[in-house]
């Protein structure tokens, strides 16, 4: 065949050769691009969870500021109801304010001593700081104490208790040995 013979089928066959040579060039950029197909699915998964994760954050994000808001009160309600460790007048204060409230009488009233955490310890905000005491009163009364401790303006954490009659007679005085824990700022 002359090249006057291949140019004459060329021209009459435009449309096949076209075709027949568009065809051998996919197939061998297919070929070629193959081996990187793999890495491409994984960069599409990937780039389709950081795009979901992102839509899943603006969606929830519409109201962080609220949420922000009501975080930052709830600390500061929390952060109102510590006691301070070095404050210890003001901390016995609040045991004669409950002796008065309830009109029991406390004979014993101590906060006990405090152990700043050990030094390799995780640092914590809040630190929970012993009392002790002994309570006088009727059963009304000492009820009304622990009530007062539970539902007060500190968190309370009972650790021991002993309530016993002060004397064989039904309905008499009651002693309450009471020890606690309120939660406190170091």
């Amino acid at each position: 065949m002359s090249n006057e013979e291949v140019l004459a089928f060329l021209r009459k066959n435009v449309i096949s050769v076209t075709c027949v040579a568009v065809s051998i060039g996919i197939g061998f950029v297919l070929y070629y691009r193959n081996d990187n197909l793999p890495d491409a699915e994984k960069v599409l998964q990937s780039r389709t969870q950081e795009g979901e994760l992102l839509a899943a954050n603006i969606e929830d994000a519409h109201d962080l500021k609220e949420q922000h808001a009501a975080l930052v009160a709830a600390n500061a309600a929390i952060s109102d109801r510590m006691i301070r460790v070095g404050q210890l007048a003001e901390n016995m204060q609040y045991l004669y304010r409950l002796e008065s409230d309830t009109s029991t009488k406390l004979s014993d009233p101590r906060q006990l001593s405090w152990n700043p955490p050990p030094k390799n310890s995780p640092k914590t905000n809040f630190t929970a700081i012993g009392f002790g005491l002994t309570a006088q009163g009727d059963y009304n009364q000492v009820l009304d104490l622990l009530r007062k401790l539970e539902n007060g303006e500190h968190y309370c954490r009972v650790i021991s208790l002993n309530l016993r009659p002060q004397s064989e007679m039904r309905g008499g005085p009651m002693l309450l040995s009471l020890t606690f824990e309120l939660l406190g700022t170091p």
